[in-house]
């Protein structure tokens, strides 16, 4: 890991971690684009076909029943159905806080309003390369049905034909009904452009692979997206009173999840810098992940000594990440100055895993600096809002002057014309 001082140093590894965070090489983009045109011209056949070559598999139906789903879910351990019940019930009540209402205004002779309405269809990509992940599925339907969507179909891809037990406990559990062993770039072109069993989504939600984050590039126009998702990201801003052992293990909780997955320390102490460098080494030699956290530490790592904090909460805004931590005596002192992150945890005692599962807050949060522009996954990704307008024609008559003047300002005759044949 390495220990960053000067601002040149600095410099470098800011842009080091914006190239890792850059789209997929040209053979990437070929290779997906062939399967969405595969996709798009002869739907179940195709994406049978890459599932056998991906997935080594040649599945019967693409459709997982409700019964299997029901039997899979019945070999879960019962603590871990137990937390998985308690992280529900937490995310959906954080998330029916974001629901939000139509709502109209009135003058003299005008009417004006918003009318909010959920997607009618949603698809959301489950991934199960490297890792499966029940808390996904958790993250991406919850806000989806609090919004109101009536339709959401899951891509879950089955490798070799095994299914997560622990995944279909969620669905089970979500009550989703529509479910399909189908992963990949051809899970995305399905739900995008649909086949004769899986019928076009309105919107693709979930992470995955480069393939599958490059298909969802591609495909978006033809529907929407909620993110591109790039590798994990975390920055621990540290002062003397932080505890090594906590942050060594907060790093490392984000490390793990894969080669480019990037854990930064900022801190105005050399002690803390090197205590946490020594608990890293210590605690890293004990994970089963230890070879793609080691990578991970080593590429796109690093600690970042500074002369204060104001020092710090700039080169965090600078770098935008997708968690941040605050382990500082007064970390609420320090908040009003934070700009951009994707989650912010303060303090000690609220690392950054417990936002992963159970807190609530969504854990689908903007990565690659793109939490400059962008929010973490909610309820107001799943809707559209109409404007409404209705006039008498003593409330035109109130605008016509103004809406005549700017349409021939513009040169546009004829949207003039449509105030004056009214007048």
């Amino acid at each position: 890991m390495k220990t960053l001082r000067t601002k040149k140093e600095i410099s470098s590894f800011i842009d080091l971690l914006k190239r890792r965070a850059g789209g997929a090489s040209p053979e990437i983009i070929r290779r997906v684009e062939k399967i969405l045109n595969d996709v798009r011209k002869k739907g179940d056949r195709a994406v049978i076909e890459y599932t056998e070559r991906f997935d080594g598999f040649r599945p019967k139906s693409l459709r997982i029943p409700p019964s299997a789903i029901k039997r899979h879910a019945s070999a879960v351990d019962k603590k871990v159905l137990a937390a998985l019940r308690l992280s529900e019930k937490r995310i959906r009540r954080f998330h029916a806080r974001q629901k939000e209402s139509s709502w109209t205004v009135r003058e003299e002779g005008i009417t004006l309003g918003q009318i909010i309405r959920p997607l009618e269809r949603v698809g959301v990509y489950v991934p199960g390369g490297k890792a499966s992940y029940p808390s996904t599925v958790l993250m991406n339907v919850i806000p989806a049905q609090v919004a109101g969507v009536k339709e959401i179909a899951l891509t879950v891809p089955t490798p070799k034909g095994e299914v997560n037990p622990s995944v279909m406990a969620v669905i089970e559990l979500l009550g989703v009904k529509e479910v399909y062993a189908v992963g990949g770039a051809q899970a995305v072109a399905a739900l995008a452009y649909g086949t004769e069993s899986i019928r076009r989504v309105d919107k693709i939600a979930g992470p995955g692979n480069i393939y599958v984050a490059a298909a969802k590039r591609m495909v978006f126009g033809d529907v929407d997206i909620d993110m591109i998702a790039g590798p994990s990201e975390i920055l621990i801003i540290a002062d003397d009173t932080a505890r090594p052992d906590f942050i060594a293990s907060d790093l490392l909780s984000q490390a793990e999840h894969d080669e480019l997955a990037s854990p930064v320390l900022v801190t105005d102490s050399e002690r803390i810098a090197a205590d946490v460098r020594r608990e890293l080494m210590v605690r890293l030699n004990s994970l089963r992940r230890r070879d793609i956290a080691a990578a991970s530490l080593k590429n796109y790592g690093a600690v970042i000594l500074v002369k204060d904090m104001a020092g710090a909460v700039e080169i965090s805004n600078t770098i935008a990440p997708e968690h941040l931590e605050l382990m500082v005596k007064n970390p609420k002192r320090l908040l009003p100055m934070i700009k951009n992150a994707g989650a912010i945890f303060l303090g000690s005692w609220s690392p950054e895993t417990v936002g992963d599962y159970s807190a609530g807050p969504n854990h689908t949060l903007p990565t690659g600096g793109t939490a400059r522009f962008s929010s973490p996954l909610g309820v107001y990704d799943f809707i559209k809002r109409s404007s409404l307008l209705e006039f008498t024609k003593k409330g035109f008559m109130r605008l016509a002057k103004a809406v005549e003047t700017i349409a021939d300002a513009e040169g546009l005759e004829a949207h003039a014309n449509a105030a004056r044949v009214r007048k």
